[in-house]
């Protein structure tokens, strides 16, 4: 396959994925969200928060996926709020900062926590 045809099928995929598991997470988080408002009615995670949360985690997939030193396939990113959780490994120091200059430039994204491990080589 291209390269491009391949990096065009692996965004797709990514995005595919977000969207069904922010829709199947969806019912979870109505429920914390009536609890929410429950107790706090000033503080809670509506139903659009919830989808704009899926929509931040596959813009940030889609960064990492262009860029060639990210290797995204190798980065797990999950978006709650607003505040982005990079986790997994890299294989440099540079793909860490990288990864998360990335999803700081996303919009919608408030915050990130980065989680990103070097990847020891064996040698």
């Amino acid at each position: 396959m291209m390269p491009t045809l391949t990096r065009a099928l692996l965004v797709a995929a990514t995005l595919g994925c977000t969207a069904l598991a922010g829709c199947g997470s969806m019912e979870n988080r109505q429920s914390e969200t009536t609890a929410a408002k429950k107790s706090d009615a000033a503080h809670h995670e509506t139903a659009g928060e919830t989808v704009d949360d899926s929509v931040v985690t596959a813009k940030v997939k889609a960064k990492l996926v262009d860029d060639p030193v990210t290797k995204a396939y190798q980065i797990n990113v999950e978006t709650f709020k607003g505040t982005v959780q990079l986790s997994g490994f890299v294989d440099s120091a540079d793909a860490v900062s990288r990864a998360e200059r990335l999803a700081k430039d996303v919009g919608g994204v408030k915050d990130v926590k980065n989680s990103l491990q070097v990847r020891k080589t064996e040698g």
